[in-house]
């Protein structure tokens, strides 16, 4: 894929090939005066990403989605990027829906009795309202971490959300990842030193057997549901 993606700044245009720091950089210009802003949950792509933004010396917006579930680790390493990259600001959007209220309006472990129900109110909802006041949503995704993931480009119109969508690591595997995390000193979750090769909620999270810290696989998350998203990216991506 050649597409190129023209730019209204003295920037040369970018395309499916260039590199994430070359798509960092176009979108602070590009978009200077538009509402845009970076969802991550902690992972080691946001992390990276995060780092790239911070770079550039401008601030950014970074919205996570802490569902109540997420890890004592997840948690730590949010607190470690707060201080890491005073540019940034850090904002959660997670639901005002409690476990307990979950709990009693849809029974005990939704999780385990409707996993995708439990993922459209402790994120998918929450982030529908986020999306309301943005017009450039920046994300982590890359091709290579499933199928339904293998056709994303790096600015595409998100019809979930009727948003703007850019991911700047979508042409990166997760060694590249771990390479820059290494070079820059990036923090990073130290699940993943533990098997953990992408970290969600403590209830739907699994380690996976051997995996090395660079690799990437999807295995760990809703084992054995047959579930592989949780509903924020859409199956067109």
């Amino acid at each position: 894929m050649s597409t190129q993606i023209e730019t209204t700044t003295g920037r040369s245009p970018i395309s499916e090939q260039s590199e994430p720091r070359e798509i960092v950089a176009w979108t602070l210009e590009r978009f200077a005066n538009q509402r845009m802003m970076m969802t991550t949950s902690f992972g080691m792509e946001g992390c990276a990403l995060i780092d790239m933004y911070a770079r550039c010396g401008r601030p950014l917006t970074i919205i996570y989605v802490d569902t109540g579930f997420f890890f004592p680790e997840t948690y730590a390493l949010r607190d470690r990027m707060i201080e890491r990259y005073p540019g940034m600001t850090f904002v959660s959007a997670g639901t005002r829906l409690t476990p307990a209220q979950q709990a009693e309006q849809y029974g005990e472990a939704l999780w385990k009795s409707n996993p995708d129900l439990c993922c459209e109110l402790r994120k998918v909802r929450p982030m529908a309202e986020v999306m309301r006041n943005v017009d450039v949503w920046i994300t982590g995704l890359r091709r290579s971490q499933s199928p339904t993931r293998a056709n994303l480009r790096v600015v595409d119109w998100d019809w979930k959300f009727q948003v703007l969508k850019i991911s700047p690591l979508a042409n990166w595997d997760r060694r590249q990842v771990w390479d820059y995390i290494q070079t820059h000193g990036v923090p990073y979750n130290t699940l993943h030193e533990r098997g953990y090769p992408t970290i969600g909620c403590t209830h739907c999270t699994r380690p996976v057997p051997g995996s090395q810290i660079g690799d990437y696989t999807r295995a760990g998350r809703w084992a054995d549901t047959g579930k592989t998203e949780c509903g924020l990216h859409g199956a067109g991506i």
